[in-house]
């Protein structure tokens, strides 16, 4: 896909799980189910995108995964595999080293969108992962972070962020932020507070990053909407809005945790959104 000077791609850095009630909140299984299975724990399987954005000056990405710092214990909890795929092989796949990000924008710091910024290299010392990059997020996010509440705490490990601070590549953001003539970056607070959607276009084509306000296909569905949403109404209220820009101005939607479905196009029916189209961006 080609938005204005921007060559753009995607890749899997890992696939987990989670489970089906914390993935589709309210809605009951025996609906969730007949589209999306699970395993005998209940756990149903996501992935993780990372989508790559190059015009030849900048090269840029959009969230880094869980990365590999979680401890055996979580990685057995999430079922983590990356196995075949990882953030530094799906970038060496289109023959980008670490050191040639420019930027990395972090749609919100929960360990599955941020863990891969950071690593522990092989002294066992806690390291940048892309030494070269500006690394952006919005501010009230990032004190989010810092001093979770106990509902959040969970999805908050430090080492993930801190470091950006310390070794002053940390970008803080306020409210909507344009990011350059093809780049906006939009603060959507239902999920977590100021967690951003990325919305780039060229005025021809629009590809939106949804972050966590539509992460899979099923939750086009207005009810659809993750038990780990801090305000699910807010929630509501953003996939309203933005799905019904989407439909009138003919959005490509960038799903960031579908294992099955990398992106989609969206139209609007009595009340229901549902799939016109789907899509991958090679």
């Amino acid at each position: 896909m080609i938005i204005g000077d921007y060559k753009i791609h995607s890749f899997i850095s890992e696939y987990f799980k989670l489970d089906g009630g914390i993935v589709f909140g309210i809605i009951p299984k025996t609906l969730w189910s007949r589209t999306v299975k699970s395993d005998a724990d209940n756990r149903v399987q996501l992935c993780n995108r990372i989508l790559f954005l190059d015009n030849g000056k900048r090269k840029i990405i959009i969230d880094t995964g869980t990365g590999d710092k979680l401890s055996k214990k979580l990685k057995e909890i999430y079922v983590i595999d990356n196995s075949d795929c990882n953030l530094f092989l799906g970038l060496d796949n289109l023959n980008v080293k670490p050191e040639e990000i420019t930027d990395v924008i972090l749609t919100h710091l929960h360990f599955d969108h941020s863990g891969g910024s950071t690593y522990y290299n092989d002294n066992r010392e806690l390291t940048v992962s892309f030494p070269n990059a500006v690394y952006y997020v919005q501010e009230k996010q990032y004190e989010w972070a810092i001093l979770p509440n106990e509902r959040e705490r969970a999805s908050f490990f430090p080492n993930d962020f801190e470091p950006l601070d310390k070794s002053g590549q940390l970008r803080l953001i306020k409210g909507n932020y344009q990011f350059d003539d093809y780049i906006e970056l939009i603060p959507l607070s239902g999920h977590t507070r100021d967690m951003m959607v990325v919305k780039i276009t060229d005025g021809k084509t629009t590809l939106l990053h949804t972050a966590d306000l539509v992460p899979m296909e099923m939750h086009l569905s207005l009810p659809t909407i993750s038990a780990i949403d801090a305000l699910p109404l807010m929630s509501l209220c953003e996939k309203k809005i933005l799905l019904s820009s989407a439909v009138t101005e003919n959005w490509v939607l960038f799903l960031c945790h579908d294992p099955q479905t990398e992106c989609i196009k969206v139209n609007f029916d009595r009340d229901i959104f549902f799939t016109k189209e789907k899509l991958q961006i090679d």
